[in-house]
């Protein structure tokens, strides 16, 4: 029998206001805000603080990657206990465990601990992050009914994290240059904290009760191929991220103006939010087996021309181009998970592709370290574009996987995305 998944569909602005106002929305998706904003802030403030401290980019790549190493595993099992158990509990638990170990980390940095001990405590904050960007966006299929409001919601989940993602380096790179350089890491998790605490104890979210018993397989929501495939593009465009995250105040650093590393990351999000509400209105390719590695190899040449600018105006206005790239992957992304996942798995299906896109951070920024210590900037950001590309070539072999999964009868579900 032929199989076909067809596109995510079209959403307007009166979609998105229709999600916005639903009934429960309003609280959870407020505090969904102050949880997910520092995502990638407390990430490049404790970076660009080690580098500070320690005078070594290599060593700051590698307590930055260790966190991010720490939020991958934590976002599969978070992702499986709010699934199993409802948000909540698990919420309230892990912002109790970020707020003491971002002490800790904070304490040791401040002490020159050695780069093994910042390692153990960066994973361990990463580990504790709240993953409110998996609850949050589960919430909205209890919230609202199949249609173009989910549709609009759940890209509103994308673009608003890639908004976050992309504005967190450069109010890091303005943080640290405080008195204490240290402060946006702490205010980062701190708003981290509140944030998470506000999102469970909601009404909406308190609401939520535990799911039917029911046995999980050992990957999870991961089990299938097609969640495999998403889950590789999604390596994919954090690796290519993690390249720049460290080139970039390389760059900067390299041409005399260390502060504006953070800002220059913020170029991204002029192009990338704007293009990726334009996008979410038409998106293309239609399939979203063709649209996965298309976007991704597409941004991988794109940042590969990072490696052309020989002034810091040049490489912004190039960031400028390659960020149209950013939002259009996380929101496909995310309506390749209403296609991919398994029933009841919504969260956790998040949480592998947040996994997946951290595991990719991590890795490209550790690369990137080394490069930038020992070529330059220029050889990391081609690196990045060989590794986009390189990976995007992968998830197109693997295209034909990207649809449902089989219906108890054994035949497969039609499904249209985000519905």
């Amino acid at each position: 029998m032929s199989q076909s998944v067809h596109s995510e569909g079209r959403t307007t602005l009166a979609d998105y206001r229709a999600a916005l106002t639903a009934p429960g929305a309003r609280r959870p998706a407020v505090a969904s805000v102050l949880a997910r904003l520092p995502i990638a802030m407390v990430g490049i403030s404790a970076l660009l603080y080690v580098q500070r401290e320690t005078g070594s980019f290599a060593d700051a790549g590698l307590v930055s990657a260790s966190s991010l190493v720490g939020v991958s595993v934590g976002a599969v099992i978070q992702g499986r206990l709010i699934d199993r158990f409802g948000p909540t509990r698990p919420l309230l638990a892990v912002a109790a465990l970020l707020a003491v170990s971002m002490t800790a980390l904070a304490t040791a940095i401040e002490a020159h601990a050695a780069t093994f001990v910042l390692v153990a405590l960066a994973a361990a904050t990463g580990l504790s992050e709240p993953m409110v960007g998996s609850a949050s966006r589960a919430l909205w299929t209890k919230l609202l009914p199949a249609g173009q409001a989910r549709n609009a919601a759940l890209s509103y989940e994308a673009i608003s994290m890639e908004a976050f993602f992309i504005l967190g380096p450069g109010i890091a790179g303005l943080l640290v240059t405080a008195p204490w350089p240290g402060t946006g890491m702490v205010i980062g998790s701190a708003t981290m904290v509140v944030g998470a605490v506000l999102f469970a104890l909601s009404p909406a979210v308190r609401a939520w009760g535990p799911a039917p018993h029911a046995k999980t397989p050992l990957l999870g929501a991961l089990a299938g191929s097609g969640m495999r495939t998403l889950a590789l593009a999604a390596l994919g465009f954090g690796m290519v991220i993690g390249f720049v995250e460290v080139a970039v105040p390389a760059a900067a650093t390299e041409s005399g103006h260390a502060s504006l590393g953070g800002l220059l990351l913020s170029a991204w999000s002029l192009s990338s939010v704007v293009f990726g509400v334009a996008y979410s209105l038409h998106p293309w390719p239609r399939k979203l087996g063709l649209r996965l590695p298309l976007l991704l190899s597409g941004f991988g040449a794109l940042v590969a021309l990072l490696a052309l600018p020989s002034s810091l105006w040049g490489l912004a206005l190039l960031m400028l181009l390659a960020g149209a790239m950013i939002t259009p992957q996380s929101t496909t992304h995310s309506a390749a998970i209403e296609v991919v996942a398994p029933g009841g798995t919504a969260a956790e299906a998040f949480g592998w592709v947040l996994t997946a896109v951290t595991l990719g951070l991590s890795a490209g920024q550790s690369v990137s370290g080394y490069l930038v210590e020992h070529s330059g900037p220029g050889a990391a950001f081609l690196a990045a574009g060989v590794a986009g590309v390189a990976l995007a070539a992968i998830v197109w072999l693997l295209r034909g996987t990207v649809r449902a999964p089989l219906a108890p009868s054994g035949t497969p579900e039609l499904v249209t995305a985000g519905r």
